[in-house]
């Protein structure tokens, strides 16, 4: 039933799909989608205005219109779908897709080395992966290699802009890896939530890029800590689009 209230609005000139807004919503009633924040549903949104004071643009408002009414009672459905989706997925098995299949490399001394690369100036790298996947889509929170880690959260772009990613971030870390502005952001706060809770997490580092839709990662990893309500040590580290490192800082456990 409609009823004339109060609902968030959003001018879409002016939302730069940065998400930093959706984690402020306890709703859901905000997610990115096409690269811009929507409504997903006027029942979620109660038009508080709570996640206005997280847009850094100025797209979000709360306006007067006719609507239908807000539901409390579909929230807690919709908020408890969106974690069943995001329960812990079953290991993939041999027959399932092998973007998904986990793999751990060992890093003991008997196992082969990974092969090197001499780059024109003549050093030898080599990757310093330790496992498999990456995508934080794809890594279940019961992942043996998150079990004990020190948590390299990366921007799906750092990896291009930083030439020495490897050697300065990934060596003895597990990694996961996306695009707060293209992806599911609740649902990435949701699968943090279980990582944290569950795989006894040592530390988080963030590492994102300059641009402000990245802004948002650091954000929804600290969402994920505080709903595990498990408070761990962790840095945030800003990549320029040229690849130096423009800010690097510790942030108070949740």
């Amino acid at each position: 039933m409609k009823t004339l209230r109060k609902i968030i609005a959003i001018d879409e000139e002016l939302c730069d799909g940065c998400g930093h807004c959706v984690p402020a919503c306890a709703e859901g009633a905000l997610e990115i989608i096409d690269g811009k924040v929507r409504v997903v549903a006027d029942i979620y949104c109660d038009g508080l205005g709570a996640c206005l004071g997280e847009c850094p643009t100025g797209a979000l408002r709360v306006v007067m219109r006719e609507a239908d009414e807000f539901d409390e009672e579909a929230v807690e459905k919709y908020l408890a779908a969106k974690e069943k989706k995001a329960a812990p997925e079953a290991p993939a098995f041999a027959g399932g897709c092998p973007s998904a299949r986990l793999q751990t490399f060992d890093a003991s001394a008997s196992a082969p080395a990974p092969e090197p690369h001499v780059d024109p100036a003549g050093e030898t790298t080599a990757s310093a992966l330790s496992h498999w996947p990456v995508q934080i889509m794809l890594v279940p929170p019961t992942a043996p290699f998150l079990r004990g880690a020190d948590l390299l959260v990366l921007a799906d772009c750092v990896p291009v802009a930083f030439p020495t990613v490897h050697r300065d971030f990934i060596k003895g870390k597990a990694v996961m890896m996306g695009c707060p502005k293209f992806d599911d952001a609740q649902h990435y706060i949701e699968k943090f939530a279980q990582i944290c809770k569950q795989s006894g997490i040592k530390s988080i580092t963030t590492v994102v890029m300059e641009v402000p839709c990245c802004s948002g990662l650091p954000m929804i990893v600290q969402k994920g800590m505080q709903l595990a309500g498990v408070p761990i040590p962790m840095e945030e580290v800003v990549i320029s689009t040229r690849g130096k490192i423009l800010q690097r800082r510790q942030v108070m456990a949740a």
